[in-house]
């Protein structure tokens, strides 16, 4: 979109704002101009914020391709994302996060969608070949991920949210879906509920080992019984998944506690209760994930537990950042805990 100049300020209607009309609005030279927006150490934070502040006035930002021109970076990070995470609550709060840490740089995020039905390694290879990134943020990992493999042999900075299982290091940022459900079933024990079902990830995608893991210790650390949920993961559609619990209610009456990977699936399966005949709180309990405050507006009976997706953005972009700024990629990894604490580093990969 190009920049329109305010009227008054020696433009013509539709000119872009340059270095030069910053330079001749405040009289300064066109190097200095370049080097206060630069933040250079030399220029006074006086001459810095006068510049900026007519920057901001005129509508001025970087030619992109003049950038890459001059340092052969595009100061672009794109974040390649699944859009069924849409589905699951989890693309605004994402993208806000990185945004917040973005903003306070001269990167700019743009999003690179693909859906299920597409390769997902196809959008990587773009931006490979083209050259259009400075660095990546991966979501909807796969624990023999061949983007993160390709992305390490051509050497570009990434960053993904989630974890693989091929013993190279790369900064991630990851929720413990082990300790989730593990939690989950604790609280649900807790409530008396002894036959627990699950709505899990895809099995294509690492998280749902570690929510298996967490849910399968937990059953047998507080003496409760599986009951199985087929036909659907938290990764189908709200009618895949209703239909699927509905049949659950059916099948397995003694049903009287059920975990969802997500708070979307959760809603699916809260409509799937009611329409059984069941009470929430009442003869049937029901843990969450959910990644904004929603849950308590929508289904107050249904216990949720935080994940912080904005804050994931966040450290994501973080960590892309200083991988291309060189940091070693065991000290860019993150680990969201459903007490709310953030591991780091070596403690992240010990858990």
């Amino acid at each position: 979109m190009r920049s329109i100049a305010p009227a008054g300020l020696g433009l013509a209607s539709g000119e872009r704002p340059t270095l030069k009309t910053i330079a001749f609005m405040t009289g300064l030279g066109v190097t200095t101009v370049s080097r206060a927006l630069k933040d250079a150490p030399d220029i006074s934070a006086e001459t810095k914020e006068r510049v900026r502040l007519v920057a901001s006035q005129i509508g001025y930002h970087p030619n992109r391709a003049g950038v890459r021109l001059r340092t052969g970076k595009t100061n672009v990070i794109s974040l390649i994302l699944n859009i069924d995470e849409e589905i699951m609550g989890l693309t605004s709060q994402l993208v806000y996060g990185i945004s917040e840490v973005l903003a306070s740089t001269n990167y700019h995020l743009i999003v690179t969608p693909y859906s299920r039905d597409r390769d997902p390694i196809l959008p990587v290879r773009y931006i490979l070949d083209t050259g259009s990134a400075d660095g990546l943020i991966l979501s909807s990992i796969e624990p023999q991920d061949a983007r993160v493999k390709l992305l390490i042999e051509r050497n570009l900075p990434f960053a993904t949210h989630g974890r693989t299982e091929f013993g190279v290091a790369h900064p991630y940022h990851d929720f413990d879906n082990e300790a989730y459900a593990y939690e989950a079933v604790r609280q649900l024990a807790e409530r008396g509920r002894r036959r627990i079902a699950i709505l899990e990830p895809s099995p294509r995608f690492t998280f749902q080992k570690h929510m298996h893991a967490g849910y399968v210790r937990g059953l047998r650390d507080f003496d409760c019984q599986s009951i199985p949920l087929r036909d659907a993961t938290i990764h189908d559609s709200l009618t895949v998944v209703h239909r699927a619990a509905m049949t659950l209610l059916r099948d397995h009456p003694e049903t009287d506690g059920i975990i969802c990977g997500s708070s979307a699936g959760a809603i699916a399966v809260s409509s799937a209760v009611t329409e059984a005949g069941r009470q929430i709180g009442h003869d049937i309990d029901m843990v969450s994930k959910q990644p904004a405050d929603l849950m308590r507006f929508l289904r107050p009976d249904i216990i949720a537990i935080f994940e912080d997706i904005r804050l994931a953005g966040r450290e994501l972009a973080k960590a892309v950042l200083s991988r291309i700024d060189g940091a070693a990629p065991e000290e860019l990894q993150s680990i969201f805990q459903p007490d709310g604490r953030v591991v780091f580093g070596h403690e992240a990969k010990a858990g």
